[in-house]
């Protein structure tokens, strides 16, 4: 079965080769032990009453296949983003400019750097290893977080944003960091992603001009990318999409990828997802829907996506096996969202039972 957990400091090893897998331009996820050893620490603090005294928080939990101990893929939840150090993205803006003499009126697009998002919380870190990406397994990963929402809402903000990865060529080079970002701090791209990622983003108020920037005069290459996504960051744009989220003008300061955002309470999932006392069976419909279930215990967190069957008083039951997964008793209250149609596979059934 596969489980969604808080991370541990036993993950440590896993995570590290997630990191080399990722890729260039991850900025949450370097491939450095110290930052990740850091990462369990505030997720740790997060996923306890501690961490309610926090102003910003991490919330970063694995994808376990039960079966091997082994870590396929990773979501977060960063809470309080911008109020520890700054988070600065692009807004893209339209200035208008007119001259009675020549009867002309012009518009003009800029890039504005901006600190807009700042105690709003992201939703980020999302990646699955390519040999666990079966159907209905990337949706699980991505909405697990929005079912933590649901579960701990006095923990997260009103505003809840994603950054996607901005555009790369084959060979992981940025055209807005080599045409925008690289006149003005002098180093390629993936070096100032690891900078941001291990030292933070004061290097980039010391160095970034805070003028306008008229995007007419950047070079096509780099104009053809603001806003658009890594190839590998399309699936999730649309699941955000699905999940209400929009895009309203905010790209990264980096790659020029898209920021969306949702009211938080307004989330698809958030919105929709229930809380039942749950009947426990000894085996359950192979054919029954899946649901995305989450067992709502702060400090020992999971969530499974499994096949759920209810009764004629409309109570779920599930099985056996998905409640010791959940450390659930009969009568405990859990929260079920489904998990759309049923396309996933035989074997993929057989997984998440």
């Amino acid at each position: 079965m596969l489980i969604i957990r808080p991370c541990r400091y036993d993950d440590l090893d896993d995570l590290m080769q997630i990191s080399h897998a990722v890729g260039r331009g991850m900025t949450s996820m370097p491939a450095d032990r110290d930052a990740w050893l850091e990462k369990i620490r505030a997720s740790e603090t997060a996923f306890s009453e501690a961490g309610a005294e926090q102003p910003a928080g991490t919330w970063f939990m694995v994808l376990e296949d039960s079966e091997t101990g082994r870590i396929a893929g990773t979501t977060a939840i960063y809470t309080g983003i911008g109020l520890s150090k700054p988070f600065y993205s692009y807004k893209i803006s339209t200035l208008v400019s007119s001259s009675d003499d020549l009867a002309i009126t012009r518009q003009s697009r800029v890039l504005n750097m901006v600190n807009d998002y700042t105690g709003a919380t992201e939703i980020g870190s999302l990646f699955l290893l390519p040999e666990f990406r079966k159907p209905g397994i990337g949706q699980f990963l991505s909405r697990a977080r929005y079912l933590a929402m649901a579960d701990f809402p006095e923990r997260f903000g009103d505003l809840v944003m994603a950054e996607l990865r901005g555009w790369q060529d084959e060979q992981g080079n940025s055209p807005l960091w080599d045409h925008l970002g690289h006149t003005f701090f002098g180093i390629d791209f993936q070096e100032a992603v690891n900078t941001a990622a291990l030292k933070g983003t004061k290097f980039i108020s010391d160095l970034m001009p805070r003028y306008p920037i008229y995007i007419d005069l950047l070079p096509q290459a780099a104009r053809d990318v603001i806003g658009k996504p890594h190839e590998s960051s399309a699936p999730a744009l649309n699941m955000l999409k699905k999940e209400g989220f929009q895009f309203t003008g905010y790209v990264d300061l980096f790659d020029g990828g898209p920021s969306v955002q949702a009211a938080t309470q307004e989330i698809h999932t958030v919105r929709d997802s229930r809380s039942m006392n749950v009947e426990i069976l000894d085996t359950i419909d192979a054919a029954a829907p899946l649901y995305m279930i989450s067992n709502g215990q702060l400090s020992n967190y999971r969530v499974v996506l499994a096949p759920v069957q209810f009764n004629s008083a409309g109570n779920p039951q599930i099985s056996q096996q998905t409640a010791q997964t959940l450390q659930a008793d009969a009568g405990t209250l859990l929260r079920f969202a489904q998990a759309g149609k049923r396309t996933a596979s035989s074997a993929e059934q057989s997984r998440a039972a």
